[in-house]
């Protein structure tokens, strides 16, 4: 789907609402000058500005222009009061939320004109490598689907799923990129615990992380395929993946529910 002749509009541009837009800009899917941006904080706005977006003077302002579609990018906790005086400004509008654990039913009880889609991203889309899950509303068309995940494919995967899928891929995805810096935290600390600098341990454990995400990506290789030609029988790697891998899977079954259960809870207080 062509985005060319797009224009879109942010409210919130921090971490990832300005993730988002420069994703937009930088990666020629969207006009400098067909962004439009908003947020409380002037900062925020200086480097989206220098890349040729308009910012809006204010929320009102932003939600009544007549932009494709409308990304609402604040924290869940405050996405409410955000909103509730914007609702007949974006009445009639594709309004995508990216705030975890406000629900569809909720957004659309907030937005009750609107066409709401709820997308989950992750913070990769920083070097448009990121991942981002899309579950349409029920006012939501199929042209409003397309166009949001022509959106986010700009910054890497994003796939349309049932918003039960969404919350699982929150728990897994969205929160990923914690769990692979956990992951490279940890093992510099081995390495250091081992003998080795912390500076060249981190340097070679990121471009080992990198250097398996490209080439499972690249191939399409089973990770357990890849480890299988890793691991020699009988070898260093065997001994250290019998340690690791009971440890592992069950500390990712407990983060992901933990991550599920806090979901549940914020979706329960919105």
């Amino acid at each position: 789907m062509c985005v060319d002749s797009a224009s879109v509009a942010i409210l919130g541009c921090g971490s990832m609402g300005g993730a988002i837009a420069r994703g937009l800009m930088e990666s020629g899917t969207i006009a400098p000058s067909s962004l439009l941006a908003f947020d409380p904080d002037p900062t925020c706005l200086g480097s989206l500005v220098e890349l040729g977006a308009r910012a809006a003077t204010s929320a009102e302002e932003l939600a009544e222009q007549a932009c494709d579609a409308f990304v609402i990018a604040v924290k869940p906790q405050i996405l409410a009061g955000v909103v509730s005086g914007l609702s007949e400004r974006l009445a009639n509008k594709l309004v995508v939320s990216i705030a975890a654990g406000v629900n569809l039913k909720t957004l659309e009880q907030l937005l009750p004109e609107s066409r709401v889609v709820r997308v989950m991203p992750n913070l990769p889309i920083q070097v448009r490598s990121g991942a981002t899950a899309i579950a349409p509303g029920t006012a939501a068309t199929k042209h409003d689907e397309d166009l949001v995940r022509t959106l986010f494919c700009a910054l890497g995967s994003a796939q349309v799923m049932r918003e039960d899928q969404l919350d699982a891929e929150g728990a897994v995805v969205s929160c990923g990129p914690a769990y692979v810096a956990l992951f490279v935290d940890a093992f510099t600390r081995a390495g250091v615990r081992a003998g080795l600098p912390a500076n060249v341990c981190r340097e070679m454990v990121e471009s080992t992380v990198a250097g398996v995400a490209q080439t499972l990506l690249e191939t399409g290789e089973h990770p357990r395929t890849y480890m299988e030609r890793v691991t020699s029988p009988g070898g260093t790697t065997a001994a250290a993946l019998y340690e690791m891998e009971p440890l592992m899977m069950e500390a990712a079954y407990a983060a992901a529910d933990a991550a599920l259960a806090r979901t549940a809870e914020l979706a329960g207080g919105s």
